[in-house]
């Protein structure tokens, strides 16, 4: 019997057919700057100029992690997409870059049509809130690396900001105010624990609450830049808190003579953390170490417009708290 690529689990020309049913989806995330549209060998972009006196490119990579696990299980593939964005699109948010496009990869064993247009589907769903234009990607069949029905999500950022306005640790000053902007749940961080505590059929019977996609924050965090950061710096730093949560991600905003103290009873936490902690037996610093804790994304901001940015960013529809400030120190956040 004479073997061919098609009989080797590869199916080409399925692959293809794909892309063609995505096209459209994809265009509608489109926004000024795209120039062609997917399937060719790279993705064109028309670098924006709107008087940026030195403008830099900023870059960012990330996945779902195991919360893929949850959506295979549950059957559930049009929010992972949202994730896959939100990861990207938030971080690269931090340095105070506007998200221009997006790219993804996509792995599987198997070309499944209706999984993966959900996946898309969610993809576009994220790159239209972010205002980021998905350009292009890669979808791989690979048999034998995946297990039937299993697959796997990265993608790639890129923005730009003007080189005399990059948010960081560099502009931040004792006694600036500690600004926490709510997250919409577990985002995406922390499932590979999140599975040990529930069950298999725990899991699946709250998938919807699981599954609740990385809440985007770029217009809000935007649209607070144009308005406090136009002349003087007055928004400082910005952390996405995702793996390694706010002894990891926070601090990376500290200055080293200095400390983020973290006011723990601040803000209300959603339940499912309390949850997790009393089922798990899960300490304190370990939950503020794996998960946000209802805090999605971290601004230190100059301590006399902490309640104006506060203001300017419920006019999105989302809650933020006065949560901590910075304080002399060693560097680090001290959560108390």
């Amino acid at each position: 019997m004479s073997l061919n690529y098609k009989k080797a689990g590869v199916d080409i020309d399925r692959a293809n057919l794909f892309v063609d049913a995505i096209k459209q989806m994809v265009k509608s995330s489109h926004r000024r700057g795209v120039l062609g549209s997917i399937g060719g060998f790279g993705a064109f972009f028309d670098m924006p100029k709107n008087n940026i006196k030195e403008p830099v490119l900023v870059s960012s990579c990330d996945g779902v992690g195991t919360k893929l696990k949850i959506a295979i299980l549950a059957g559930i593939h049009d929010t992972v997409g949202i994730d896959l964005v939100a990861m990207s699109v938030n971080d690269v948010l931090c340095s105070g870059a506007e998200p221009l496009f997006f790219l993804d990869y996509i792995a599987t064993g198997k070309i499944e049509t209706p999984v993966l247009k959900d996946i898309v589907k969610g993809i576009v769903a994220g790159c239209k809130d972010a205002n980021c234009a998905l350009v292009g990607g890669e979808t791989a069949e690979m048999p034998g690396m995946y297990k039937p029905g299993e697959y796997d999500l990265a993608g790639f950022c890129v923005g730009i900001l003007d080189k005399a306005k990059v948010l960081g640790a560099q502009r931040v000053k004792m006694g600036d105010a500690v600004i926490g902007l709510e997250s919409s749940g577990l985002h995406s961080n922390g499932f590979s624990l999140v599975r040990k505590v529930f069950t298999h059929v725990e899991l699946k019977a709250r998938a919807m609450e699981l599954l609740k996609p990385t809440r985007i924050y770029v217009r809000p965090f935007l649209s607070a830049l144009k308005k406090f950061n136009t002349g003087d710096i007055r928004i400082k730093a910005a952390a996405h808190i995702t793996g390694g949560a706010f002894y990891d991600k926070a601090a990376r905003v500290v200055p080293a003579q200095m400390t983020m103290a973290i006011y723990k009873n601040a803000w209300s936490k959603q339940e499912i953390f309390e949850e997790i902690s009393e089922r798990g037996k899960i300490s304190e610093k370990e939950m503020f170490k794996t998960f946000n804790m209802g805090i999605g994304m971290i601004l230190v901001v100059k301590d006399s417009c902490k309640m104006d940015v506060v203001r300017a960013i419920a006019k999105f529809g989302i809650k933020s708290y006065i949560i901590g400030e910075i304080i002399s120190g060693v560097g680090g956040v001290a959560i108390v």
